[in-house]
């Protein structure tokens, strides 16, 4: 049995959690033999129902929960964790527009950053889920300079796991038989969800998406606002941002971070841009990224075709435009 590792969620006694801590303690995320130390923070307004999870996580009985640390300090919360999932933040609202989040937001993660930089091993492995997540990982990363910027990335896999569900359902066939979908740009909705070099395992072949489901205009259409606006389609419908799916995106981000994806096979995620598919330079952009030993690389090489340029090219600026307003908010 390995080293217990110290994994740290914000917003913890928020509804996100609630579903991620269950996959986390479970095994699902750092392997089925790696235990796991939880760190367990939130506002001191709320750590009256934080014990109530508390007791919950312990009635789980998982056996490779080995201690939970619930607080609102985060020296503590913070101290020597190797991976942190940054949940907690002022969620989204029916009828909010994302920059109605960023200003409050980014002050959050400014601080949070401080404190990683502080505590935290420099290793660290940074998920932030609170929106707008690719502007508040970048304001983290920039508050922690004795970290890799490269640690620090943004959840765009629910994105992903809702664009390939949608492909799933209109080919009619299971969501495990298709793979390589894609999320460029930010967690917005001038995302691009990009289906084009996805592949589909139709029997004992493997084809590409687009020569099993040759329907160009539902690819270019109807396809991406689905995906754009599904968030937007949860809150109408259930009075309260996406949580489950939120939490089961925020598991198989960092379990392939930390795991590892298979040969060909890649995922979307929120990087600090170095200009690839000329997308801007310094942001948080989503790419599709393969990784190996913890460490990401931006797959290169991949066709753009006009259509796909003038997307990745608005959500682009979208992402600029964060980070202006972000900074000026970061240095009032």
């Amino acid at each position: 049995m390995l080293e217990p590792i110290k994994v740290v969620v914000t917003g913890a006694a928020g509804q996100i959690a609630y579903s991620l801590l269950y996959q986390i303690g479970k095994g699902d995320v750092f392997g089925q033999d790696q235990p796991i130390i939880m760190h367990l923070l939130d506002i001191p307004a709320m750590m009256g129902v934080l014990e109530g999870v508390v007791m919950e996580m312990m009635d789980c009985a998982l056996p490779l929960v080995r201690g939970i640390v619930p607080t609102a300090d985060p020296a503590v919360g913070f101290g020597d964790v190797e991976a942190a999932f940054l949940v907690g933040a002022m969620p989204r609202k029916e009828g909010m527009e994302r920059k109605d989040l960023l200003a409050a937001n980014v002050k959050i993660f400014k601080v949070q950053g401080q404190a990683l930089d502080k505590y935290a091993k420099k290793t660290v492995k940074v998920l932030v889920v609170g929106n707008p997540a690719n502007t508040n990982a970048l304001i983290c990363a920039k508050y922690a300079p004795s970290i890799p910027k490269e640690n620090f990335t943004a959840m765009t896999r629910l994105d992903q796991n809702r664009a390939q569900a949608q492909i799933a359902a209109r080919l009619g066939v299971g969501i495990e038989s298709v793979r390589n979908v894609l999320i460029w740009g930010n967690h917005s909705s001038t995302q691009y969800p990009d289906a084009r070099h996805a592949l589909v395992k139709k029997g004992a072949e493997e084809v590409k998406v687009t020569d099993a489901l040759p329907d160009t205009a539902w690819l270019q259409d109807q396809f991406v606002t689905t995906v754009q606006k599904r968030g937007a389609a949860v809150i109408a419908a259930r009075k309260m941002s996406s949580a489950m799916s939120a939490a089961k995106a925020a598991g198989d981000h960092m379990r392939d971070w930390w795991l590892g994806t298979s040969d060909g096979s890649f995922v979307s995620m929120g990087v600090i841009s170095d200009g690839s598919y000329n997308a801007p330079s310094d942001v948080v952009f989503s790419f599709p990224v393969s990784i190996k030993n913890k460490q990401w690389t931006i797959v290169q090489g991949l066709a753009i075709d006009d259509f796909s340029r003038g997307k990745i090219e608005q959500t682009g600026q979208e992402l600029v435009e964060e980070r202006q307003e972000a900074l000026a908010v970061c240095e009032d």
